[in-house]
């Protein structure tokens, strides 16, 4: 390479080594003597090697080589640190599970205790006393039949183990419940249930130096409960929550209610939407399987359904409906357009209240409801009016013109009458001609006589007979149609009245 190229590179002046040596005789060869390079600036010759990479500075290897050895250096000291991190993160953790980070007195209690075994595992039953308070009731579905409550269980259980000296109870963190033996209580009847985990897992556990163990839990569940909606919405439902232990049967663990019926609270400030609790009891029982007896304990609340929401929303309607349809028979049977038009609206609106009562309930057929015995009653009205005015327009077309009407009905009467009247009279008259003949020449006993007056008696029980039924007649005959309409203004609000006596009777009282 020339002696140029250096010198560019460094980016310096260039060294005098750069020029030319003097000729012989002390004088420089002329410039126009040297072969020159096209694009080459004058005094610089064809370097050897053009293509070659020029070689590293000395002075630049020495600078890279301390940095390279730093850098290197430096990532291996943050992986060992890394190691070191990760290392005693394990240890703290392994150091949690076990308790050797815990205070002292934590540490001694529970020092080769084992929250496998139960307590007392070698004397009997352990007894667990429970106590409930209800947050709050979500929701009473009839349609799925259960009901969504939110409640805090306690537990209260005496471990001899967790005996400590002292005078105060220890409070710990619900997590450190992973050490400790719990009963393995769950809801019988549960279709869904969670704990609470916001903003922590709402558990607590206080261990009293005695070794008694507190552990409550805030838990949300949805709970079956079986219906009986034959007098809905009059109705009164018992539901129930059941607790029982999943493995440990009537020798290992033992429940009961740590104050009786006063076990569970909160029932009494709870307000609900459409029912009241009226009345709340606990009890204590086995639950008998296949694999043993288990302990068992039942909470019964009673529900009383506010029937206030259905009587504006399904009562009111109807009889209003009901009464609507009456009016027709104030409107004269003339006004046909008029009369149809009440029937079939009234008609097809009890329809669509019907159906919209049923939409909130199960379409169970077992449960004839009193709600639909009530909506078939006020049903079976509106439809006996439309009826009504049916009947009472056909006797109106098929009878006689309003002057002629009295003339004919008596006339008629009376020729069927005295014709139905002579025709008996003259075969009774007949009869009584041949028995006197009878008697004139046969004198005969006694006996003759009885036949002679059963004979008689024969004779008038025919008349007796057809008067009733031209009486019957009569009764059932229409001598003026309009007379429907006026028996109907009467007849109908007052069985409407006597059929809602019975049945408000007979469904709030028995």
């Amino acid at each position: 390479m020339c002696a140029c190229v250096k010198p560019a590179l460094a980016g310096g002046p260039p060294s005098p080594s750069a020029h030319p040596p003097p000729l012989a005789g002390g004088g420089l060869e002329p410039a126009a003597r040297r072969p020159r390079t096209p694009g080459r600036p004058p005094g610089c010759t064809e370097p050897a090697a053009a293509l070659r990479p020029p070689p590293p500075c000395p002075q630049l290897q020495d600078l890279l080589k301390p940095d390279l050895k730093m850098c290197i250096l430096r990532c291996c000291s943050l992986r060992v640190l890394f190691l070191l991190v990760l290392c005693r993160s394990v240890q703290i953790s392994e150091a949690e599970g076990k308790g050797q980070i815990l205070p002292p007195t934590i540490q001694k209690i529970i020092k080769g205790y084992n929250k496998y075994l139960r307590p007392f595992f070698d004397n009997g039953p352990v007894s667990v006393g429970m106590s409930l308070d209800i947050a709050s009731i979500d929701t009473i579905s009839e349609i799925n039949m259960d009901y969504t409550a939110t409640i805090f269980l306690r537990q209260r259980w005496t471990d001899e183990r967790l005996c400590f000296d002292g005078n105060k109870s220890l409070s710990l963190d619900g997590r450190l419940v992973e050490m400790l033996w719990v009963p393995d209580t769950f809801i019988v009847d549960s279709k869904k249930s969670f704990l609470h985990d916001i903003t922590v897992e709402n558990r607590l556990i206080r261990i009293y130096p005695n070794g008694t163990v507190l552990y409550a839990i805030r838990i949300t569940t949805t709970v079956a409960c079986s219906m009986d909606l034959t007098k809905y919405p009059m109705d009164k439902q018992t539901c129930t929550l059941q607790l029982e232990s999943w493995g440990y049967n009537i020798n290992d663990v033992m429940f009961y209610w740590t104050r009786g019926n006063d076990s569970v609270r909160g029932l009494d400030t709870l307000r609900l939407a459409q029912y009241t609790v009226e009345d709340h009891f606990t009890s204590v029982s086995e639950a008998v399987y296949e694999t043993g007896r288990y302990p068992k304990l039942v909470f019964h609340f009673e529900l009383k359904r506010n029937i206030l929401y259905f009587i504006l929303e399904t009562y009111v309607p109807s009889i209003l409906l009901v009464v609507l349809s009456w009016v027709s028979f104030w409107i004269s049977q003339s006004s046909v357009p008029a009369r149809i038009c009440i029937g079939v609206t009234t008609v097809l609106t009890m329809t669509t209240l019907m159906m919209g009562a049923r939409t909130s309930l199960p379409n169970a057929n077992c449960f004839i409801k009193a709600i639909d015995v009530y909506l078939g009653i006020c049903f079976s009205f509106i439809f006996g009016a439309l009826l009504e005015y049916a009947v009472a327009h056909f006797c109106t077309l098929h009878r006689p013109s309003s002057k002629e009407l009295p003339k004919v009905e008596d006339e008629e009467a009376e020729e069927e009458r005295n014709g139905v009247l002579a025709a008996v009279a003259n075969s009774c008259s007949a009869s009584d001609n041949v028995n006197k003949i009878d008697s004139n020449k046969s004198s005969k006993t006694s006996i003759n006589g009885k036949k002679e007056r059963s004979k008689h008696s024969g004779c008038s029980s025919p008349m007796s007979v057809m008067k009733r039924l031209f009486c019957i007649f009569d009764c059932f005959h229409v001598k003026n149609p309009y007379h429907i309409d006026n028996y109907a203004r009467f007849s109908f609000p007052l069985s409407f009245i006597i059929i809602n006596v019975f049945y408000w009777v007979y469904y709030l009282y028995f």
